[in-house]
């Protein structure tokens, strides 16, 4: 069985507590890394200026800001095979259903189950919707 490391135990440190439950039901099946949970209005606003995000921090809050986002890819990292990146996508949306939690992930913002329609892809991303 996986377990988050430090870094990543840090990371959630913040983040709404069902969508952690969200990934420790994920880390017990397959092995990721948090990259980002809450963030700061300054790195959200670099991020929309870096063409990273739709959000630019201040006129309009991102979910990383509020707690109820988080940027993980499968460990270890290798941006070059996204297949892993879509199987973990289909794991969390599994697993937030089983727990009765509205999830969108950033690689089906529609949540139709279809990936190819999606203008902005960012597969690492996923928040929970209220």
């Amino acid at each position: 069985m996986y377990k988050f490391g430090k870094r990543s135990r840090a990371r959630l440190k913040g983040v709404d507590s069902r969508l952690v439950n969200v990934l420790n039901e994920l880390i017990k099946v397959m092995d990721v890394t948090i990259i980002e949970g809450v963030r700061s209005a300054e790195t959200q606003n670099k991020y929309f200026k870096d063409g990273k995000s739709k959000l630019d921090g201040v006129n309009k809050k991102s979910n990383h800001q509020l707690g109820k986002a988080v940027d993980l890819a499968p460990y270890p990292i290798n941006w070059k095979e996204s297949n892993r990146f879509y199987y973990m996508g289909g794991m969390i949306r599994g697993i937030a259903k089983q727990l009765n939690l509205k999830i969108r992930w950033g690689g089906d913002w529609d949540s139709d189950g279809e990936t190819k329609d999606q203008t902005f892809m960012d597969l690492v991303h996923i928040e929970i919707l209220d």
